[in-house]
């Protein structure tokens, strides 16, 4: 009998997958499985019937039981506290997570709920206005929950970011020059922050038109809550204005909407003075740390783009946010 040859990160069958989904879940014999996205994570689309659902395969090593498990109580703290996102299902047996043996090892498997609506990120002001408004009904369901998850500071996302990505990228040494200084410099901002005038608890860290769902009828539906954990939840807000200007090349279209979207927000709950001082920095770090990531997981998600030119295209976003924040890096 031939062994069989050691993988990382396999991709597992759909019709694998759907047989599993129907005996865990009772779904019927008509429900099938078809791929989204093979990325950080394995997406796989669940349709039975008119019914749709979103299958996770978490990679491989990425997430232990514990942190998925904190994940999913998040989400069904959201679910039942009225914050729209998409939330975990239970199988027959009232279990969330799967256990599938891979090529690789054991991998976790989640079936969600399927967000109704599409992804765009040309959406309007009046949309911006209404990202605003969900985002802060998350907010007021997520302060000081804590989940037993990383928790976000300056030494996970910048100090030791920095060190990682200094080891991938060898040669970017003008990226990587400017990476440390600015890492420096935002060291010192956030240690500088009044924590006491912070909300703080569990942060989502991925908010972009990426992770949501517009839907004319059941509005804005938040998902993919892989990096969640504790933080500041300014956090959430720098990250979104972030992605916004770095997905709208028109600054003045920007201006509308991010000044939509924090209004929005306002309707909801305050935002309070030194959290908006937060803001303009907040998302550096994010994007720092987001880069480590990529480099850590470059051989479970291989990536052409994933290079010295990328590398270069990051840092220009960053200096984009820089120059329009008029942030003087000492």
């Amino acid at each position: 009998m031939t062994n069989q040859f050691p993988a990382i990160n396999s991709t597992l069958s759909p019709n694998g997958l759907s047989k599993l989904i129907q005996a865990q879940y009772g779904l019927s014999n008509m429900s099938e499985c078809t791929i989204i996205r093979l990325a950080m994570n394995h997406l796989y689309a669940v349709r039975d019937r008119e019914k749709l659902y979103v299958f996770r395969v978490y990679t491989h090593k990425w997430r232990t039981k514990l942190e998925i498990e904190e994940e999913l109580r998040l989400l069904t703290h959201l679910k039942e506290y009225g914050g729209q996102v998409a939330f975990p299902i239970a199988d027959l047996s009232d279990t969330y997570i799967q256990e599938i043996e891979a090529p690789e090892g054991k991998r976790f498997g989640v079936l969600f709920s399927f967000a109704k609506g599409k992804k765009t990120a040309k959406f309007s002001e009046e949309t911006s206005f209404l990202i605003g408004q969900a985002l802060a009904k998350v907010h007021c369901g997520t302060e000081n929950f804590e989940l037993k998850r990383i928790s976000y500071n300056t030494q996970n996302m910048l100090k030791d970011p920095v060190l990682r990505i200094k080891r991938f990228y060898s040669k970017n040494t003008d990226e990587i020059e400017f990476l440390e200084n600015l890492s420096s410099f935002l060291t010192l901002k956030m240690n500088s922050l009044d924590r006491d005038r912070m909300r703080f608890g569990s942060v989502h860290l991925d908010i972009w038109f990426d992770n949501m769902h517009i839907d004319k009828e059941e509005g804005i539906t938040f998902f993919d809550f892989d990096f969640c954990g504790n933080g500041y939840l300014c956090f959430d807000i720098s990250y979104f204005l972030f992605q916004l200007l770095a997905t709208h090349m028109n600054e003045q279209e920007y201006q509308q909407k991010a000044a939509s979207f924090l209004r929005g927000y306002e309707t909801v709950t305050t935002i309070s003075t030194e959290e908006k001082k937060c803001l303009d920095f907040a998302c550096l770090a994010i994007m720092i740390y987001y880069i480590s990531v990529q480099c850590d997981r470059f051989d479970y998600w291989t990536n052409i783009f994933l290079n010295e030119d990328h590398l270069k295209r990051m840092v220009g976003n960053l200096k984009r946010w820089i120059s329009h924040h008029k942030i003087e890096i000492e």
